[in-house]
């Protein structure tokens, strides 16, 4: 790959991950204090990734791999999605913000995969190649955070009582209108599919790989993958007005500590599956997920300020333990025949189905600990997830017994 195409991508990368990073991270806070959101309300919001997720195949599928091409297409996608952020910024009750969100990550969620596509056409060898490429999201998503926190301090306790987190959805949209137009610029990425061939809703979704579950351990990890994603929902809805509610400062900045453990653990994932194995690496993610959230549940920001902080940066091996090493498990379990299939079907079981899930059960547990004075009883509402995630660690190490080998 040329040195002109590398900074491109590259930052292509940063800009995608920036966007989500700008506003996703403190919607919790935002929706909580500008738009006076009940628990529901806030799941209803968040899940919209989930129905994004669900839909994105579709449009990758029957649109972007056939008649268009894929920078063409992530051109238009950020520039539609920066007038809904714009409208998101406007909206000052959650009836008004709910559709614009909803629309905005239907289609935000398929750039993730053309981002992806755009970078896999310009490499000769993408297993070595991609990760230079990915590693400029994470620093994108880590900057959008530092500049929330550190230099417009729209997250510190005045400045979310007088409401400027709604200024996150400004600044994603800025960024979603140069991302849009920068597009237009990067390498030319034509349809995979020609428009006269066939494709089925079985191979887009995945619905091929349901095959796969006729083997108990991939069943058993099937469904567990569907049930971790219940604690995983309740980071993403709670653990930013978590962190601001008990006053730690700068919480957006220190939430970054997530992404940076993210980059050290995928670095180190490698060697800890080739020594323990795929059950011992997934069985330890799962564990991460019950620990952190009772961190959690027993820290605070003062004297066990260390406790959330170190609850936050397992995030590297909650994500990378699991989910990374699950998609490492589908590709080999599903062989070369249904490998396509079968990660799209972990990935609407995941971040379709299970965050669905999760979400609701986020927004209802969080409703049912509100106090008289609107605060929470925060420490049951991560003591939940956290026996949640310890009852599926359970359930895996008991069931689940591959015997195969699955190499990193």
């Amino acid at each position: 790959m040329n040195l002109n195409n590398r900074i491109k991508l590259s930052t292509m990368m940063f800009l995608e991950f920036f966007i989500w990073g700008a506003w996703f991270v403190t919607l919790g806070t935002f929706l909580g204090n500008n738009l006076s959101a009940t628990g529901a309300q806030s799941a209803s919001v968040f899940s919209t990734q989930s129905w994004g997720a669900i839909i994105a195949p579709f449009i990758i599928g029957l649109i972007a791999d056939r008649y268009f091409n894929a920078e063409r297409i992530l051109g238009v996608l950020h520039l539609v999605g920066a007038l809904l952020m714009y409208q998101m910024y406007n909206a000052t009750d959650i009836t008004v913000f709910y559709p614009y969100v909803l629309a905005y990550m239907i289609l935000f969620m398929p750039t993730l995969a053309l981002v992806n596509s755009v970078s896999f056409n310009q490499m000769k060898d993408p297993e070595k190649e991609f990760s230079t490429i990915r590693v400029w999201g994470t620093i994108g998503w880590i900057t959008a955070g530092l500049l929330i926190s550190y230099v417009f301090h729209w997250d510190n306790e005045g400045a979310v009582k007088e409401g400027m987190l709604k200024n996150t959805f400004m600044m994603g949209a800025v960024v979603s209108l140069i991302l849009g137009l920068f597009s237009f610029m990067l390498p030319k990425t034509p349809p995979k599919v020609s428009t006269g061939e066939k494709v089925k809703l079985s191979e887009i979704i995945g619905l091929d790989a349901l095959k796969l579950l006729k083997d108990k351990n991939f069943a058993i990890f099937f469904v567990s993958s569907i049930l971790i994603c219940i604690p995983l929902a309740f980071y993403y809805q709670n653990a930013h007005p978590f962190l601001s509610n008990v006053g730690m400062d700068n919480p957006t900045g220190k939430m970054t500590i997530g992404q940076i453990s993210e980059v050290l653990f995928l670095l180190l994932l490698p060697l800890f599956f080739t020594k323990f194995g795929f059950k011992k690496t997934i069985l330890v993610g799962m564990l991460a997920w019950g620990v952190r959230y009772a961190l959690f549940a027993y820290g605070n920001a003062s004297d066990l300020s260390f406790m959330l902080i170190i609850g936050i940066a397992l995030h590297g091996i909650c994500y990378d333990f699991f989910f990374v090493s699950g998609q490492i498990y589908t590709n080999a379990a599903a062989g070369e025949k249904y490998k396509s299939s079968a990660q799209g079907l972990i990935t609407l079981a995941t971040y379709g189905v299970g965050m669905l899930i999760g979400f609701e059960v986020a927004g209802m547990i969080t409703d049912t600990y509100k106090l008289a004075d609107g605060s929470f009883d925060w420490k049951m509402v991560w003591i939940i997830p956290s026996g949640i995630a310890l009852t599926v660690f359970l359930l895996f190490a008991l069931f689940f017994n591959d015997k195969k080998k699955v190499e990193a």
